[in-house]
């Protein structure tokens, strides 16, 4: 119900305006103490402070501009198209984003809640390449279906209330999901125990390192060869890759196949993780092929990998990139299993880990609920159905009630209907 409500452009209602970035050649410019805000930083929802900080002088020489406390954010380029923020202080910005300064046709959180509705509209009015972007004028040219102010206000309220509910469900999803994952490591590891004579990975495995075939030989890539890196290494099933070799970049390199059903180790970058392939794939020098120095089921041997995961990350070393050494590998403690028994292992513990799959379904599937549910709250708020009519009556008895249409025309013939900035 969407009495007394009008559409309206939001270029009509709010002043909006875009920022800049001074020249790096002049330093002077970067050692002021004005907030300078970019695309990337607009995930903090109030923002009160920024990496850089610019100068009076970089404002008086450039497009920067400073932008009121309590300017509305929103990016317009590349990936973070859409995002919002809040200024919690007087602050500059980038191009890459356009400031909506407040208005007293539309209550600043109202706008806020309704961007954030139409975020995938205007992702996909997005033009550009690998730099997609919206511009002011698309911005402007949005429709905002302004309701009374006693309306806005309530309906950011209620908002309010039913995303903290929502956010306290999918907090509690998440919970569920950690504590999932150490029960996996935690089946893994009590498989792994028992009377076993103890031994170590060196003494029941020998390793195959892969390679890169020359990115200047053109005949050696783009063939009919799957070759992994630690890219394609997610999950717990090798299925496809990104990048193909030719049979010439395969025996003209020092990579290897690993065969179907073998299992994967990453010895670089996410140290320790394993992966059963499902094809036979060419791997790189970051991986490492596990090959039994005796007959093993290649399920038992996948599973006692995923057991030892955190001991590889500790046994790893590193500055910027982590990396387990095949020294510190093959000095892992393990089991020796007798084959016979690493049957029941595997049985016992895809027992436990089907409920465990079947319970991270159940909660991925809430967790993609709760977000359509989260959009279908912003929807019906927009189309003033989020309102009961006991809360619509109330806000009727407020002071400040009156149908958009007029609050526009009064602040119109005030013409303060937007605050705009100058430049001294």
């Amino acid at each position: 119900m969407r009495e007394d409500w009008i559409e309206e452009e939001l270029g009509k209602v709010c002043f909006t305006t875009s920022g800049g970035t001074p020249s790096r050649r002049n330093s002077d410019y970067y050692n002021g103490i004005i907030p300078w805000v970019k695309s990337g930083e607009l995930d903090k929802g109030i923002i009160y402070d920024t990496e850089e900080k610019i100068s009076d002088e970089a404002i008086k020489k450039s497009s920067a501009k400073l932008f009121p406390k309590g300017t509305l954010l929103i990016a317009l380029y590349g990936a973070t198209i859409g995002k919002l923020a809040f200024l919690g202080v007087e602050a500059s910005t980038n191009q890459a984003i356009c400031g909506i300064f407040q208005s007293k046709a539309v209550n600043s959180n109202y706008l806020y809640n309704f961007l954030l509705f139409k975020r995938p509209k205007l992702v996909s009015q997005g033009t550009g390449g690998a730099q997609p972007n919206i511009s002011q004028t698309i911005l402007k040219k949005l429709q905002i279906p302004l309701a009374p102010l006693p309306i806005q206000r309530a309906i950011v309220s209620k908002i309010e209330t039913l995303f903290s509910d929502l956010d306290n469900g999918i907090a509690d999803l998440k919970k569920a999901q950690a504590q999932l994952k150490i029960y996996r490591q935690a089946v893994l590891k009590k498989a792994f125990e028992g009377a076993w004579k103890e031994t170590t990975v060196g003494d029941l495995f020998d390793f195959v390192g892969g390679g890169t075939p020359s990115k200047k030989e053109k005949d050696y890539w783009n063939g009919d060869i799957p070759w992994a890196s630690v890219k394609d290494i997610k999950g717990d099933y090798l299925t496809s890759t990104q990048d193909y070799i030719t049979n010439k970049g395969l025996q003209k390199s020092s990579s290897n196949l690993a065969l179907k059903e073998e299992v994967i180790i990453i010895t670089r970058i996410s140290p320790g993780k394993a992966i059963l392939t499902k094809i036979d794939t060419a791997i790189n020098q970051d991986l490492k092929i596990a090959k039994p120095k005796a007959e093993m089921y290649n399920r038992y041997i996948f599973f006692l990998f995923k057991s030892i995961e955190r001991e590889c990350v500790k046994l790893s070393s590193g500055t910027t990139v982590l990396g387990i050494n095949l020294q510190n590998l093959k000095s892992i403690q393990i089991p020796d299993v007798d084959r016979n028994e690493q049957h029941q292992i595997v049985r016992e513990i895809e027992s436990r880990l089907s409920v465990c799959d079947k319970v991270e379904q159940n909660i991925t599937e809430a967790l993609n609920k709760s977000e359509a549910l989260r959009q279908s709250i912003l929807k019906k708020a927009f189309e003033g159905k989020l309102l009961s009519e006991a809360e619509i009556a109330q806000c009727k008895q407020e002071a400040d009630y009156e149908p958009a249409q007029l609050l526009l025309e009064r602040i119109k013939q005030r013409k303060d209907a937007m605050h705009c900035v100058s430049k001294q």
